[in-house]
């Protein structure tokens, strides 16, 4: 009976680290560790305009656009779980990605922040491709994967001590693909997909800043 209860209470749980991890809200998590939690250098103001920016173009612009697609009939859910229903979000990504490294989050401005956009649309535009050929990546642990690279990456190159950090987020990659799997929204091959979707073009592009 105490094991019944236990697996109740992992199934009601996991569910929420899907939504607490959801990928857009990793843009802003990796802004306030960037702005807030890491040594940098900028001003108050270039702080606070900057995650304004993020919060607008990651946060706000793609639910906003899910409610117009959802009213449209294109998806269903926050999750999006239908292959079919990906491609148009993905590509509103990547233009929103774009317009955030062209007018924001600048090379002049921020480079390492920069390159972190920059390897997630890398990430997208594979993701994008492989649904053409019937491959679903999970995008929860694109984001949370690559957010922990770049928090290992920063800690690095500033020479930081985010211990506890970076073994919080190491956790939550197994947290959230074990919620992905409970909400029966990914294969496990699917979440590995993604995983290394989201670990790779960090590492590929480290090399430009690191």
């Amino acid at each position: 009976m105490q094991l019944n209860k236990k697996q109740y209470l992992l199934k009601k749980t996991l569910p929420i680290f899907s939504y607490v991890f959801h990928p857009i809200f990793i843009p802003v998590y990796a802004a306030l560790f960037y702005f807030f939690l890491n040594d940098s250098y900028f001003t108050n103001l270039e702080k606070y305009f900057a995650v304004f920016q993020i919060v607008i173009i990651t946060i706000v612009l793609p639910i906003l656009s899910f409610f117009v697609l959802r009213t449209a009939g294109q998806v269903d859910s926050v999750m999006i779980s239908e292959l079919a229903q990906r491609k148009i979000p993905l590509i509103i990504q990547c233009f929103l990605t774009i317009l955030l490294v062209q007018k924001s989050i600048t090379l002049d401005h921020f480079p390492e922040f920069y390159f972190f956009f920059l390897a997630g649309l890398l990430s997208t535009i594979v993701a994008l491709a492989l649904l053409f050929f019937k491959i679903k990546a999970s995008l929860h642990l694109v984001a949370i994967s690559a957010l922990t690279i770049f928090v290992i990456s920063l800690s690095i190159h500033n020479q930081t001590r985010n211990l506890y950090l970076i073994a919080f987020l190491v956790l939550m990659n197994g947290v959230v693909a074990s919620s992905r799997l409970e909400m029966k929204a990914h294969t496990p091959k699917e979440l590995v997909i993604g995983f290394l979707l989201g670990v790779f073009p960090q590492l590929l592009l480290l090399r430009f800043w690191l």
